[in-house]
């Protein structure tokens, strides 16, 4: 397939394929013009034009927290809302990935927090010391298709068994179990686990991305910095190679962070995450492995040795705090 453009007098036309890299005469005005490749050309133009978009970008005068311009979450729930599900709020990194030739499919629905999904996580990965049995719990029950598991309570201080006590109770009225009640006589709690796909993948690892999400969002809420950002994000290279990001914040427009979170092991996975940021383009401080059980010293050695930054999710933010 093949085009040509007269630079004379501006007409476009198709042209036969063999031609592609020689001269022929405009149809509209007899000119001598170049034969490109479609492909090519059209290529050729996106980069321009992104080029152009870029240079326009930074032409302009940055947008203040009040400007109605740029992503701002100012006065917005980010525990109940659907503002970052629209097409708008991922445009910005839709395009950072076209500019270096990327095409990427969003979730929409992994950014919703109109559900009870990030509030849940937020309070587990706040409280993990505590809750972190009960989450086990669940997770094995759930690979192992047991459906029921119970929390020997009285095992516990009083104060730690009323807050076990009472998280269950909530995980039971928002359905992310599907049966609970405590014994008061045994100190036992009795539970049966919620099948429902969604709860499922929930327990299985995907709290810890809306934790990084939701812990993200308050970051640069908070310093009124505009970003946009998105979860379970479908990478797909030149080549075809296929990669999901578990957490993408463009902050600026311009500065990508990437957050790949890690429940169980993750130490086989180095090496595929150290090709796929070189591949990106991140630097290594902006492209964050947040590992479960991971310690700071653990985590500050690993940092040192890769060319990855290792954080355990407590110190998700501080991390945050030194790159902004």
């Amino acid at each position: 397939m093949a085009l040509l453009r007269c630079n004379k007098c501006g007409h476009v036309a198709e042209a036969p394929a063999e031609q592609i890299g020689t001269h022929t005469s405009c149809p509209a005005c007899g000119n001598p013009v170049p034969v490109y490749d479609t492909v090519l050309f059209v290529r050729k133009v996106l980069q321009q034009y992104f080029a152009l978009q870029e240079e326009l970008k930074q032409l302009r005068p940055a947008p203040t927290p009040s400007s109605p311009t740029g992503n701002s979450l100012a006065g917005i729930d980010l525990h109940n809302t659907a503002h970052l599900t629209s097409e708008a709020w991922h445009a910005e990194i839709v395009g950072w990935f076209q500019r270096r030739q990327i095409t990427v499919r969003t979730s929409p629905d992994a950014v919703d927090t109109t559900g009870f999904f990030d509030e849940f996580a937020v309070e587990i990965g706040d409280n993990y010391a505590l809750l972190g049995d009960v989450i086990g719990k669940i997770r094995w029950a759930q690979q192992k298709d047991v459906p029921n598991f119970s929390l020997k309570l009285g095992e516990l201080s009083q104060k730690e068994g009323q807050a076990i006590n009472a998280f269950c109770k909530r995980l039971h009225d928002h359905t992310f179990l599907s049966k609970y009640y405590y014994q008061k006589q045994d100190k036992l709690g009795r539970a049966t686990i919620q099948t429902a796909p969604a709860i499922r993948n929930f327990f299985a690892g995907d709290w810890l991305e809306w934790y990084a999400l939701m812990k993200l969002l308050t970051f640069f809420q908070e310093r009124q910095k505009p970003f946009s950002c998105t979860r379970n994000l479908s990478v797909i290279f030149p080549n075809e190679d296929l990669h999901e990001l578990d957490v993408f914040f463009l902050v600026d427009g311009n500065t990508p962070v990437c957050i790949e979170c890690k429940t169980g092991e993750f130490r086989q996975d180095i090496d595929k995450y150290l090709r796929l940021r070189k591949r990106l383009g991140i630097d290594r401080s902006q492209f964050i492995l947040c590992c479960l059980g991971l310690g700071d010293e653990q985590a500050a050695g690993l940092s040192s040795m890769y060319e990855l930054t290792f954080v355990n999710p407590t110190g998700l933010q501080g991390h945050l705090a030194k790159l902004f």
